[in-house]
């Protein structure tokens, strides 16, 4: 089936406490957002790249990219007041029936592994959500107190979450609520089920100075 990427990248830097939105960081010789989309076009070069940005930063990015002379194709999208409404706009983009993936821009160290399960996933059963186990114990907290809980029955959920076209556009075409954390939560609220496969660990979300630090590592041990 033909294959889309939805990359959102709406953040604004403030937990990084830095003067550029985080995915415009640079990361070893290229900004975070670069080696996102370099990770899908080496996973599939004919896949079709929609990155979802703030209109305000449209300009920025295209002169990076011919400062960077980054040259992979890919179209682009304006961002919304929310995520889901973001990848609302991108998924305006997806023009036939497909499977579409949606990532966070900031997640540069997807692995091609995590992709084809994603995608395989989602063509034989709709959806492919990657997870991964926790390693910490982990506490229930609320207004009366905290307890302990099984890690074993908690996962922590990663992108990029991989859905067959038409049930994502369904999907995308209720009301916005705060539950919708994600996809996989949008998708769910329509009483469909989706089905997790295993994510890599590596695949870290860059939102602090310290997972900058950590990026830097897994970069450097790569090449």
């Amino acid at each position: 089936m033909k294959k889309y990427v939805i990359i959102v990248a709406g953040g604004k830097g403030e937990r990084m406490n830095a003067d550029l939105p985080k995915q415009f960081l640079p990361i070893g010789n290229k900004p975070i957002l670069m080696h996102t989309l370099a990770a899908f076009y080496g996973y599939d070069p004919l896949a079709s790249i929609i990155l979802v940005l703030p209109g305000t930063q449209f300009p920025f990015w295209q002169k990076l990219c011919e400062e960077y002379h980054f040259t992979i194709p890919h179209l682009l999208a304006e961002g919304g007041e929310t995520r889901f409404h973001s990848v609302k706009n991108g998924l305006s983009l997806v023009t036939e029936d497909s499977l579409v993936a949606v990532h966070d821009g900031v997640r540069p160290f997807v692995n091609k592994t995590t992709m084809h399960r994603c995608f395989d996933s989602a063509e034989l059963n709709g959806s492919g959500i990657p997870v991964i186990e926790l390693v910490d114990s982990i506490r229930y907290i609320d207004e009366t107190g905290n307890k302990s809980v099984n890690r074993s029955n908690y996962r922590l959920v990663q992108t990029p979450q991989v859905f067959q076209s038409t049930l994502l556009k369904e999907a995308y075409q209720q009301e916005y609520t705060p539950r919708f954390t994600d996809d996989a939560s949008v998708v769910e609220a329509l009483g469909k089920k989706v089905q997790l496969v295993e994510g890599n660990k590596k695949n870290i979300k860059i939102t602090t100075p310290f997972d900058l630090e950590v990026a830097e590592v897994i970069l450097k041990n790569k090449s």
